[in-house]
């Protein structure tokens, strides 16, 4: 076996795909959100503005958040000392758990190190406890909630992205008695659209089946206090599981879920990617701690966010940039070949100082490759006239077709 040989061919088919992903070398400047400095390529750091971080909020720039990591630093040190069993818990992650808990109107939450932990972790854990479980799972969902499905070792149940006629023909084809698990998510981060949560509930009791929501598109950015899509819809009370991300609109890193304290219990307890990992390090808790305390009792974030999307959106229509049919803050723009959306995000960040990478397989399907914007509090309207006159002179470069005006 000539081991290079298979390495070299591996990498070989994602070149010849146009799909070999590329990362580029920057740094933000603090307090100056979405400004930053790349490095690739260049004599020294030149200005790009960032249009594709998932800091939705620009929480990670905020005051509070980078003072409370200052002080927990100073005050605590920098590590956590290990798992939450040996020695890795503190105050700072009880505190924490109780205000995620608070925030989704649950009896306990749990801390993991990232949103994909938290979901491989808690699925593969669940549907083990559960004898005979049978998750149905939404096609659209993300891979960690695929992995944790998958290492469940468990049935699964694939049904159409928000199809609620094939999840029920699926559901009534099981044996009434058989544990069952209804996993989907809130926002669907590469469309940009809403699982219809009420009606997913409404099954979910018909079939005597518990319910998984992956809000990690939704914490901090949707709901009065930011509890996301299941706060806005009044639909947190209907949902067993949620979870959720501390790394995108809360600014940091990490991951959780929110339950029942049993639920919280047996996963504290049975959950190998919860039991023998570092915990999270108490610096970055105490960031967090700040972000979820001052998104439940500020909107102005929420909705200078929410403007920055409407605003880009139709900008981008305006253009007659295929821009897709978005119900939610994430702004995708149809490329449809992996070659020219990173033809596309080449020229943006060489000729234009734009910073957006492009989206491809296995994110999203063979042939619908796109370009992922999210705006956020910073992004001013002249910052998207400039980013769509760009986008629509690469467009008449490389001989791609704009729609007409309605």
């Amino acid at each position: 076996m000539n081991y290079n040989q298979v390495f070299d061919e591996a990498i070989d088919r994602l070149h010849s795909e146009g799909r070999y992903r590329v990362f580029i070398d920057i740094l933000r400047n603090k307090g100056a959100f979405p400004n930053a400095r790349c490095f690739a390529g260049h004599n020294g750091p030149k200005p790009v503005t960032v249009w594709c971080s998932n800091d939705y909020l620009a929480m990670g720039q905020h005051p509070k958040v980078i003072t409370a990591m200052e002080d927990a630093l100073h005050d605590v040190g920098a590590g956590s000392g290990g798992t939450r069993n040996i020695g890795g818990n503190t105050h700072f992650h009880i505190q924490l758990e109780r205000e995620l808990a608070d925030l989704h109107g649950k009896d306990g939450a749990l801390l993991f190190t990232s949103g994909y932990v938290s979901n491989d972790a808690t699925l593969s854990t669940l549907a083990k406890l559960l004898p005979g479980c049978v998750i149905f799972s939404d096609e659209l969902n993300h891979a960690s909630m695929i992995a944790g499905i998958r290492n469940s070792g468990c049935e699964k149940r694939v049904f159409r992205h928000n199809d609620l006629d094939h999840l029920e023909e699926l559901l009534a084809a099981e044996d009434a008695d058989v544990p069952k698990l209804i996993a989907f998510e809130s926002v669907y981060s590469m469309d940009g659209d809403i699982a219809p949560i009420h009606a997913l509930c409404d099954l979910a009791d018909k079939f005597n089946a518990l319910t998984y929501v992956d809000e990690v598109h939704a914490v901090g950015m949707y709901g009065k206090r930011g509890g996301g899509i299941s706060e806005r819809d009044d639909a947190a009370d209907r949902i067993d599981i949620i979870e959720g991300t501390l790394g995108k609109a809360f600014g940091v890193m990490g991951g959780y879920i929110a339950a029942d304290m049993r639920v919280i219990d047996c996963i504290r307890s049975y959950a190998p990617g919860f039991i023998f990992t570092t915990s999270l390090s108490p610096v970055l808790v105490a960031g967090v701690l700040a972000s979820v305390r001052h998104l439940k009792s500020s909107s102005e974030e929420r909705d200078a966010q929410q403007t920055a999307a409407a605003l880009l959106k139709q900008t981008m229509r305006d253009a007659g940039l295929p821009v897709m049919n978005s119900v939610t803050h994430i702004v995708p723009l149809m490329v449809g070949d992996p070659v020219r959306a990173k033809k596309i995000s080449d020229i943006l960040l060489a000729e234009y100082g734009v910073y957006v990478q492009p989206i491809n397989f296995p994110t999203v399907p063979r042939g619908s490759e796109r370009l992922r914007f999210t705006p956020g509090p910073a992004h001013t309207p002249a910052m998207m006239t400039d980013l769509v006159a760009a986008l629509v002179e690469i467009w008449g470069r490389l001989e791609m077709q704009l729609r007409k005006a309605a």
